[in-house]
């Protein structure tokens, strides 16, 4: 028959920190997690009250773990964030960096003082959370650039639509190839096409801004997702994406031929059932772009009757400046 005694020391060599901790939440007993490496000394919380020691947006949160765990009877888990620089009372030895936990909470058939209870045994789960971080980017990047792949496009630009439809959110959109690609990966090689694929996406990377999505859909195919941008200002911007692509292809330009790209831009607009529409008159743009001439900037303009298309552009206009009557001249 183990004793009280050597119960106590059981709990105490548990790999993980156990917390007893009350509904108002106070710390009733701490237990186990003494690996340095993996947790900091929480025995001295025993006493105080979480909302001592964490500031109150985090207490609020665990003080509404432990009312649900007790109220719904079942284990609940959930995953958070936390280094011992936001808790008060826990000593510097320890890991550095935030850790991320995974908390067990379970209510308890007793009560303490009055109170009823909860088990929360915390685990960290840092390695398994930046892990995961990793694979979601591996599947979402494209392995070549570094940009976006079409699934992360997708997803983004979905949302997009979603603030364009609901709030009015402007959003634009670029899509833009190498022009002369073929001739490129004939003539220099596929080695030298891999490269000037990757000077593009490092101009993307570098010029564009944090919340831009710029995406390679495939080949020599680019997509930039551009939210909070109306069209006049997306046009501005692909043209002087354009120079700075030129300006880094141009060491790639063979006999008879020149490494450029064209663009074509696209706005969501009101008449618009998806982001789809709005990619697919980006796509026109630049095959009109290509048509023309390549090597330029061409705006994708739906393909509405006259006087139905003076409706859409007044909508859109008054929609992103309101109190204006009319578009400007």
């Amino acid at each position: 028959m183990i004793s009280i005694e050597q119960m106590a020391l059981v709990l105490d060599a548990l790999p993980d920190p156990a917390f007893i901790l009350s509904r108002s939440g106070k710390y009733v007993a701490v237990f186990g997690g003494r690996d340095a490496r993996y947790y900091h000394d929480g025995s001295g919380l025993v006493g105080l009250y979480i909302s001592d020691v964490v500031e109150k947006t985090k207490a609020d949160w665990f003080l509404e773990q432990i009312k649900l765990a007790l109220e719904s009877g079942n284990l609940l888990v959930k995953e958070y964030e936390l280094s011992n620089k936001e808790v008060d009372g826990v000593p510097e030895e320890g890991p550095q960096q935030p850790i991320w936990f995974e908390g067990r909470v379970q209510g308890l058939d007793f009560l303490v003082d009055g109170e009823a209870v909860v088990l929360w045994v915390a685990s960290n789960i840092s390695e398994r959370h930046e892990m995961e971080i990793k694979l979601r980017e591996l599947s979402e990047t494209d392995q070549l650039t570094g940009l976006y792949n079409r699934r992360k496009l997708e997803s983004e630009l979905a949302l997009h639509y979603e603030a364009f439809e609901r709030h009015s959110v402007p959003t634009s959109i670029l899509m833009l190839d190498l022009d002369n690609f073929k001739k490129i990966n004939d003539t220099l090689g596929h080695h030298a096409g891999d490269k000037m694929i990757k000077a593009v996406g490092s101009i993307c990377l570098s010029e564009l801004r944090q919340t831009d999505i710029p995406c390679r859909l495939g080949g020599d195919e680019f997509v930039i997702g551009l939210p909070n941008i109306e069209l006049e200002h997306a046009i501005q911007l692909a043209d002087r994406l354009r120079e700075s692509f030129n300006g880094e292809l141009s060491q790639f330009h063979g006999e008879g031929f020149d490494t450029t790209v064209s663009i074509g831009v696209a706005a969501m607009l009101p008449a618009d059932r998806s982001y789809e529409d709005t990619l697919k008159r980006a796509d026109s743009a630049l095959y009109d772009a290509k048509r023309s001439g390549r090597n330029r900037v061409v705006a994708g303009m739906p393909q509405y009757p006259p006087a139905v298309l003076q409706n859409v552009v007044a909508e859109t206009f008054s929609l992103h400046h309101p109190g204006s009557l009319c578009p400007p001249a």
